[in-house]
């Protein structure tokens, strides 16, 4: 299947897929969201698919949701529209990857900003570049409630997330290893090879295992309230777009919001 957003690659019992809009740092556009969904069911229905990478082609894994296109497409969408668009390709398709039932490494360098923040942790590992940083300012840039996908305290712990979203700050991949967010962090050189292998010792485990292994953690996590919680802030954060803060960002325009972006990460 032939994707104009996406590059793949197969590596024996291992897919990789990478975003690839590396003129816009890979922020992820309709098209890519719905294309890295399609991508990611093609792979859980070949059998001869054991393991998965999800990366990004150039210097940065991915800088967010585009919002050159939200301004364009979807500023002066209603409540119910904006609900009825952000459930579906930011809710549920991070959803797919959390469920998807082989396991996922993100392979991460550059910016890893927002909805990228949301697209890599959603994986079971993530392996880091020693260019990696991490980030959500939305809490600054566009006055809403961090991303659609609260994943951030599960994942690094609840004073460490209310640190990164309070000061709209960014994480180190050695700080992000440190927290025990990222499982590995390589030079940049090293970082598709290294990932590649990890998947490749993953993927000689016999699969049913492995998706049982899966499914039995995220079970785990659920049982301490994580699908309820991740819930419950999506519904909080389209709340946000009521507020006085997101309504003045999206008079003044979301795409300014990219420039305020990379200054508060950078």
């Amino acid at each position: 299947m032939a994707f104009d957003t996406l590059e793949i690659e197969n590596h024996g019992a291992v897919r990789r897929i990478l975003l690839a809009r590396e003129a816009q740092r890979n922020a992820q556009n309709q098209q890519m969201l719905d294309e890295l969904m399609a991508a990611l069911d093609d792979a859980r229905r070949d059998d001869g698919v054991h393991a998965v990478v999800i990366g990004g082609k150039g210097a940065h894994f991915s800088a967010g949701h585009d919002l050159k296109q939200a301004q364009a497409e979807r500023s002066s969408f209603t409540v119910e529209e904006r609900w009825a668009y952000e459930e579906l390709r930011y809710f549920d398709y991070s959803l797919r990857i959390w469920d998807f039932p082989k396991p996922t490494i993100a392979q991460v360098q550059g910016a890893c900003v927002a909805g990228g923040f949301m697209i890599a942790n959603m994986c079971d590992l993530v392996v880091a570049s020693e260019s990696a940083y991490f980030s959500d300012p939305v809490g600054h840039t566009l006055g809403a409630a961090a991303t659609e996908v609260l994943i951030h305290p599960w994942v690094m712990g609840a004073r460490k997330a209310k640190e990164l979203l309070f000061t709209g700050g960014r994480l180190s991949a050695s700080e992000a290893h440190a927290i025990g967010m990222v499982n590995r962090v390589v030079s940049d050189a090293e970082l598709g090879e290294s990932t590649l292998a990890l998947a490749q010792q993953i993927a000689k485990a016999p699969p049913f295992g492995l998706r049982l292994i899966k499914r039995s953690i995220n079970r785990t996590l659920d049982a301490q309230g994580l699908r309820t919680a991740l819930a419950a802030h999506f519904d909080t954060h389209q709340l946000s777009h009521l507020s006085e803060g997101f309504l003045t960002a999206r008079d003044r325009g979301l795409s300014n919001a990219i420039q305020k972006n990379r200054e508060a990460s950078a």
